[in-house]
């Protein structure tokens, strides 16, 4: 009776001391803050400004893009992959793409207009199935072509950290994504991009995350 009793006591003890220890430890991971994000300042890189306001809104274009893709996002777009009559979507899903052709329509370039246009003129530059306006620029594939063909071509060298620029554009093997003005702790930018319906943020450190990159482009 006596050793049941000593062992009922250990035992009590024992939880107790695991909630001790517990409770303190799982308020300091509420409490803590978040992981530390850095912009340009922090690494004394020069923010770019485009000389160009193509909307006339008194945004510079680079600026414009940006704040344009976080508006876009903000709505809380859910993922999926559709065919809209007019191209963009209007029911509150995406994909990728949707992201960067948000970004560049609120600035003032539509690029369902502008793909459809550079494929008519020059069809030998994109794949063989492409000439359908509502879904053409709505294609990783078209839209590297177009940038290529149309925008300032940057380096791919995430490590020359300088010439990443929020609002610049930056293509992997199937996925598009919006270059973020936030950086990690060694100066990688952040991206914003839309690639599944339970992807935690729009915009995370996450460059590193998709291989090799095919491109990065700046509209102007």
């Amino acid at each position: 009776m006596k050793n049941k009793l000593i062992k009922k006591v250990i035992i009590i003890v024992i939880v107790v001391i695991a909630v001790v220890i517990a409770v303190p430890m799982a308020l300091r991971r509420e409490r803590s803050p978040l992981k530390r994000t850095f912009t340009n300042e922090d690494f004394g890189i020069e923010t770019y400004v485009s000389s160009v306001d193509k909307d006339g809104d008194g945004i510079d274009d680079q600026t414009d893009i940006l704040e344009n893709v976080r508006t876009y996002t903000d709505t809380k777009p859910v993922y999926k992959s559709a065919y809209y009559n007019g191209g963009y979507p209007n029911d509150g899903y995406g994909t990728c793409v949707d992201v960067v052709g948000a970004g560049l329509k609120g600035a003032g370039y539509d690029l369902m207009e502008l793909v459809n246009a550079d494929i008519e003129g020059h069809p030998e530059a994109y794949d063989a199935d492409a000439g359908d306006k509502n879904i053409d620029f709505r294609r990783v594939r078209n839209l590297k072509v177009y940038f290529e063909r149309n925008a300032i071509v940057l380096t791919k060298d995430i490590k020359k950290r300088e010439e990443w620029q929020g609002g610049d554009i930056v293509v992997f093997n199937k996925h598009i994504a919006v270059v973020s003005d936030t950086r990690n702790a060694d100066g990688i930018p952040y991206i914003i991009h839309h690639y599944s319906r339970n992807q935690k943020s729009y915009e995370e450190d996450a460059i590193r995350s998709w291989g090799e990159v095919l491109g990065h482009y700046r509209v102007s």
